[in-house]
């Protein structure tokens, strides 16, 4: 017979929570400003999303393995903690090379570094975040998930507020420089950057520290005996990732395709957001990549890629109770929708302060893509998989993220003639085909709200 899990303190989940404001901070460092360090160190707008394959790649590897291995791992730490504690160390390291990649060129090409430490970024973000979220699943009942998920959306769009907003707060606040001669980055990046490092890893350390796992004694008791018959022929190998794929839960494939479409469009977002910005808002050719309007403009993509994350904190408050009185398949129907409105909505603006209407919609899309499967997610799997599970779940991130990036370039040269406008509104429609999708899930942990 199971035990129930104790009901946490708000502050409890937070704290759990807690360095996920710093991952995020780095994260959206990473996705308003890569595009155009590269571009910087002489990317290509077409080969953008070449150099951004590298993520969703790492994260196909990386996740369920590490997903794997922590549901295996107990040490004074803990389960997850060393996971994501190891993966915010890397990543701030990476944060801090990335935008000094010119440091390197008596080595090789400053292009080729900025490249590499991308890599190291994205691979680390993908060893801290799904043990976060495995954490969450770990420590609290099924009725606190949807609570535990939405507190780290919030903390989550805090990070991401700070990090995409700090380059133009260093520049038109402190008064840092925001050129740089061609083919270098901007001081105030490098300067965001570091700030990142310094956040992520404080944040994570301050969870590390606040924070304390059940022992394999008590999940056990959580677990029930039924769930843990088997345990023992499982645990011994690697290989069992691919066996646990085949046997995914019915509401786990369901999901996969909502996940699909969903990624394919913020992949899209994050990549081609700056050129279509600087190129249909501001006017600039496609092969201007280090004006100031340039960079004026990137500052920009960074205040409202600010906005979305503070609308989704803001909304990530509500969705609980949202959740309840609708359902979370409706919930997230409906929030999937108003991001593909925001998005389609951007190629009929003309004035760059209209953005920020736009980016509501995104915002409301991301606090649900962030909470929302999740939540439904985790009531359909076993706990002593939540792991290995929640890894192999990230295979329908990753995978359209690939789809995307081997594509996109053709895409733009091709069949957009170069207007990464049209990229946008792509990423649009996939978000509202992601909401038509949301019909087919069967949500088998949900109180059925009343009539």
């Amino acid at each position: 017979m199971k035990k129930k899990k104790p009901t946490l303190s708000f502050w409890d989940i937070w704290n759990m929570s807690f360095g996920f404001l710093g991952i995020q901070m780095g994260f959206a460092l990473q996705n308003a400003n890569a595009s155009r360090i590269l571009q910087s160190l002489g990317a290509d707008v077409h080969e953008l999303s070449w150099f951004w394959i590298v993520a969703p790649l790492t994260g196909l590897i990386v996740q369920p393995i590490i997903g794997h291995y922590s549901d295996r791992t107990w040490t004074k730490l803990g389960r997850r903690r060393p996971y994501f504690l190891t993966g915010a160390l890397l990543a701030s390291i990476g944060l801090i090379l990335m935008p000094n990649a010119g440091m390197f060129v008596s080595i090789m090409p400053a292009l080729w570094v900025g490249a590499g430490m991308l890599m190291i970024m994205d691979a680390s973000f993908n060893i801290a975040m799904e043990p976060f979220r495995a954490l969450v699943a770990d420590l609290l009942p099924s009725d606190q998930r949807t609570l535990g998920f939405s507190i780290q959306t919030v903390l989550i769009g805090i990070g991401a507020v700070v990090g995409s907003w700090l380059p133009w707060f260093l520049t038109n606040i402190l008064n840092i420089s925001s050129d740089a001669p061609e083919g270098e980055v901007p001081i105030h990046l490098i300067y965001s950057f570091i700030i990142g490092a310094i956040v992520l890893a404080g944040s994570i350390i301050w969870t590390v520290m606040r924070t304390k796992e059940y022992p394999p004694e008590q999940m056990a008791e959580f677990e029930g005996e039924e769930e843990r018959q088997s345990e023992k022929e499982e645990e011994s190998s690697l290989m069992n990732i691919f066996s646990d794929f085949a046997k995914m839960p019915e509401t786990m494939r369901e999901l996969s395709a909502v996940q699909f479409f969903s990624w394919f469009g913020l992949f899209g977002m994050w990549v081609y957001m700056t050129p279509a910005i600087a190129h249909h808002i501001y006017g600039l050719p496609v092969t201007d990549n280090h004006s100031s309007t340039f960079q004026e403009a990137g500052d920009w993509v960074g205040i409202i890629f600010g906005v979305y994350n503070a609308v989704s904190a803001i909304y990530a408050f509500f969705l609980p109770a949202i959740a309840k009185k609708l359902g979370r398949k409706k919930t997230h129907s409906m929030s999937l929708i108003f991001g593909g409105i925001g998005l389609i909505s951007i190629y009929f603006i003309s004035d760059p302060n209209w953005l920020i209407l736009s980016m509501f919609g995104v915002g409301i899309a991301w606090a649900s893509i962030l909470a929302m499967p999740y939540a439904i997610l985790a009531g359909s799997i076993p706990a002593k998989k939540m792991g290995v599970y929640m890894g192999i779940f990230n295979f329908f991130i990753v995978l359209p993220q690939i789809i995307n990036a081997v594509f996109g370039g053709f895409l733009v040269k091709y069949l957009y003639n170069d207007n990464t406008i049209y990229a946008i509104m792509v990423s649009g429609i996939s978000f509202l085909i992601a909401a038509l999708l949301m019909k087919r899930v069967e949500d088998v942990d949900e109180v059925v709200p009343a009539a």
